[in-house]
């Protein structure tokens, strides 16, 4: 969904409508049991893939894996356009300028720019996203996504038409992409303009246990802020965090090792500022 070139101002707010009408027009024409289900799996796969994959392996490398694990991940990420190397090179540039003018999605730079408009183009070109992301760029598969983001959830696009039709389309595919993109740009909205705020951070971000149970742990924002580099964005016991469950579950198994855990030290780090509720 994104590309390093300006659109047209029009064009990104034409294809967001369009692939929003898509399921309702398959509802409308009548859709089938086995569309939901395909949707419901691309839709885990690719909240996995954006979260554990994207967030926390390729941008903040919270865990370590095998390189062909780390293609799953990549792969699972593609899903919803995903691509680790632009991912990981603009997020960090968010970290870097979070809730500022430089910022890549901040909601002080407006609703739709934060929530929609910044995966067309968030400001920044390419060269200065893969300078953020010299890590990855080393490895040629990596690459050949960053170049051809389109092609692998164009292909799983034509494959649930090529198998259900047009319903199976829009719902298992257009709307599995929907709620993994509206996931994402809630926790880079209202992660930012809350006031559940446990550490002093140098931006605006917050925790928003809502959010931290829809997108299966990332709404814990300012915890994540307070210390990016850890696994977990859950530090707390009664911080649901299925993802670092899963990732824990995946240590058990050898695909993934060396998890970062929260410091006590940094974990109890309790500094809240002014008139805000830890």
């Amino acid at each position: 969904m994104r590309t390093s070139m300006a659109l047209p101002r029009a064009l990104p707010a034409l294809l967001i409508l369009l692939l929003h009408t898509q399921p309702i027009i398959a509802v409308v024409r009548g859709a089938h049991v086995i569309d939901w289900i395909v949707c419901t799996v691309l839709y885990l796969l690719s909240a996995f893939g954006l979260g554990v994959g994207l967030h926390r392996y390729f941008a903040h490398r919270s865990f370590e894996t095998s390189r062909a694990f780390q293609f799953v991940l990549c792969l699972f990420s593609s899903i919803a356009f995903g691509d680790p190397v632009w991912f990981a090179g603009k997020h960090r540039l968010h970290h870097k300028h979070s809730d500022t003018n430089l910022d890549v999605h901040s909601p002080h730079q407006g609703f739709w720019f934060c929530w929609f408009a910044s995966i067309f183009d968030e400001g920044y070109s390419d060269e200065e996203i893969l300078a953020k992301a010299r890590d990855l760029t080393r490895y040629p598969e990596l690459m050949w996504i960053h170049r051809h983001y389109y092609i692998f959830p164009v292909a799983i696009a034509a494959a649930t038409y090529l198998v259900g039709g047009y319903s199976m389309f829009a719902i298992g595919y257009c709307l599995s992409l929907l709620l993994a993109l509206h996931a994402a740009s809630a926790v880079n909205y209202y992660c930012h303009k809350g006031k559940n705020r446990r550490y002093d951070t140098q931006d605006r971000s917050t925790n928003n246990s809502v959010l931290g149970v829809l997108t299966f742990g990332e709404g814990w924002h300012n915890n994540h802020h307070h210390y990016p580099g850890t696994a977990r964005a859950g530090f707390f016991w009664w911080e649901l965090d299925v993802f670092y469950y899963v990732l824990r579950i995946l240590s058990v198994l050898g695909l993934v090792w060396n998890l970062r855990e929260v410091p006590n030290r940094v974990k109890y780090d309790f500094a809240p500022s002014p008139n805000v509720k830890a």
